[in-house]
């Protein structure tokens, strides 16, 4: 996390730009934002009261569940005055990761030796892709108008970014709790400058999700347990890549061959029908990922694991996870049969000792699992 832009002293006596120029540079911020490979910017405030209350119901209510990051850091959060001091405006960018180069997820569904990885992580993490952008952005500001006061954010800290993005016009929140814009759905990453320059602000957009529940009927583990309400400890995103600990029984057969978060909400959802291929290398597919057999990346040594996710979002479920996430989708192979189901037999009894408890413990559910048909 780079440390903030500071005014230098000549900058603070120099006179501050007024109403006409601000909204010049907005408009100039935007271009630039283009040029650098986002879709969309949208300026806001800081005022996230509405948010703020929603956030601590959900707090109170345990769906954040082993994430007490999400508590720890406060109102800091949800004011973002308070976690940067001097924050007045947030620029908000939107920059889209759907391609038609992977394998469709849909179809990795129906093919339950193959493992599914959400559609975010198949290529580069976007933390890097986006925050170099980011910089570059605020590079083009300060060589505008000299210094001025601001720091970049990638999903890197306490930041209600989908709050943020909303307000700032970008989209709506959608039932699935996933900002949605009518232009290009939901995939797309979100990055944020803070800023002290009192920038225009633009409007929200208005929620268009009407009576559609497809996401909620869709989801595999009935994490989204109402309009608006995700219950994270159900989730199959934070069951693979937040829980550290065990994924409870009852939820495993629920996971299918998903070894790394989820899009099944994302899949059914029909403004998704307008999304566009994203035109980044970076978020191509990388190391067949795409459609990669459970037993090849079980077989993965750590010291495979950590080159072949080298600079991957995937590093950070660590090579515990990424074997527990896999043992539970080889237990999940219930349907196969003859050489099939016996290489997975195989694969998964080669991991039964030597990688600790965790893993250990959903090898051994795994192959009762499977033996018992």
């Amino acid at each position: 996390m780079e440390k903030p832009g500071t005014r230098s002293k000549s900058s603070s006596d120099r006179r501050p730009p007024d109403a006409r120029e601000l909204a010049e540079l907005t408009g100039r911020i935007k271009d630039w934002g283009a040029e650098l490979g986002f879709q969309k910017i949208g300026v806001c405030d800081t005022d996230l009261g509405d948010h703020e209350a929603q956030l601590l119901r959900w707090l109170e209510r345990g769906f954040h569940g082993e994430m007490g990051y999400m508590e720890r850091h406060g109102t800091r959060r949800s004011r973002p005055a308070e976690l940067v001091p001097g924050t007045v405006r947030v620029i908000t960018a939107r920059m889209d990761y759907a391609t038609d180069v992977a394998r469709p997820a849909a179809e990795l569904l129906d093919e339950p030796a193959l493992a599914l990885v959400s559609r975010y992580a198949l290529g580069r993490d976007y933390h890097k892709v986006l925050r170099a952008r980011l910089r570059k952005l605020a590079g083009r500001i300060e060589d505008a108008i000299g210094p001025f006061g601001y720091r970049v954010f990638v999903d890197s800290a306490p930041v209600l970014e989908k709050a943020l993005a909303a307000k700032s016009g970008l989209g709506w929140i959608g039932k699935h709790s996933n900002l949605l814009d009518r232009t290009a759905g939901s995939w797309f990453f979100l990055g944020e400058i803070y800023t002290d320059l009192p920038l225009p602000v633009d409007r929200p957009v208005e929620n268009h999700c009407g009576d559609c529940t497809r996401c909620i009927d869709a989801c595999p583990t009935g994490a989204i347990v109402g309009p608006y309400q995700v219950d994270a400890r159900r989730c199959i995103s934070y069951l693979t890549i937040e829980l550290k600990d065990a994924i409870p029984v009852e939820l495993r057969p629920l996971l299918g061959n998903r070894i790394y978060g989820c899009d099944d909400c994302q899949l059914v959802c029909p403004w998704n029908r307008f999304a566009r291929p994203s035109g980044e290398d970076d978020f191509l597919p990388r190391q067949g990922l795409d459609s990669a057999a459970l037993v090849d990346l079980f077989g993965w040594s750590e010291q495979e694991f950590l080159a072949r996710t080298e600079g991957s979002a995937i590093r950070r479920t660590g090579y515990t996870g990424w074997l527990r996430n896999i043992a539970v989708a080889l237990g999940n192979c219930t349907a196969l049969e003859g050489a099939d189901r016996t290489q997975v037999i195989a694969a998964l009894a080669a991991r039964r000792t030597g990688f600790g408890a965790l893993v250990t413990e959903h090898v051994e559910w795994a192959l009762a699992r499977l033996s018992r048909g």
